[in-house]
């Protein structure tokens, strides 16, 4: 199982957010690149970059500081925040993105999301972030009628072979992450699934892996030293 440390951004700072609150902001003192190699020294070949800015806006406003991590050190990276077009989702994967991930616009434009699918294949990933069981949109601050589970199995009959879904209650709020979901979305014939939103136990990557989970996004709980990166990989097992 893939371990992907998370560096989340604001105007190019390394922060958190208190399940998706962007009034409740924490900020860590070191560079996006800082942040990389930090992960990299520790064992992860993974990375989750999150523009914050750009998940509200609709623009790739830290894109500058996504090519910084890009360039940091030899990760997969994968990337969301504010991708909305095609020349975005171009512009991160030939300067060096693993994957781009797409939010809003595969609400809004379920199509487009489609069409990138069939294109880029496994390159593109959808980030589900679910407030009570529906999709959360615009940097999580509205919220559908959309049912979650029901959203991914669409997504799944449309080509998209990941997505990274996000209890948005548990994100950030080191209190653990809602396990039952995860097993509901393995359910789901030919998706991968990536678990984000509260892990922060080494019993929570056991069992996310033991359930067939194919990754899992490490964030607050490795900034604030509840989570061991190098024991949460051996846990999870090889990450090349």
């Amino acid at each position: 199982m893939k371990v992907f440390p998370a560096i989340d951004m604001i105007q190019g700072e390394v922060v958190r957010l208190l399940k998706g609150d962007y009034g409740k902001v924490t900020k860590y003192s070191l560079s996006v690149e800082e942040a990389a190699k930090g992960f990299y020294a520790d064992g992860a070949r993974y990375l989750h970059a999150v523009d914050l800015d750009g998940a509200k806006s609709g623009n790739p406003d830290n894109a500058v500081s996504v090519g910084k991590i890009i360039k940091a050190a030899p990760l997969f990276v994968e990337t969301g925040g504010g991708i909305r077009e095609e020349t975005q989702i171009a512009k991160y994967l030939s300067s060096g993105a693993g994957r781009v991930i797409l939010g809003t616009v595969a609400v809004t434009d379920f199509p487009f999301v489609v069409r990138m699918a069939e294109k880029y294949g496994d390159r593109i990933a959808v980030g589900v972030d679910a407030a009570d069981g529906r999709v959360a949109i615009s940097g999580w601050r509205s919220v559908t009628d959309i049912d979650s589970v029901s959203f991914c199995k669409d997504l799944a009959k449309a080509g998209v072979k990941t997505v990274i879904y996000t209890d948005i209650s548990k994100d950030g709020a080191l209190s653990g992450t809602n396990l039952d979901i995860y097993r509901r979305l393995m359910d789901i014939e030919g998706l991968k699934i990536t678990a984000s939103g509260g892990i922060t136990y080494l019993d929570e990557i056991g069992a996310l892996k033991d359930i067939g989970v194919d990754a899992v996004i490490l964030g607050r709980a490795l900034y604030e030293g509840r989570l061991d990166l190098g024991q949460a990989i051996s846990v999870a097992g090889p990450q090349e």
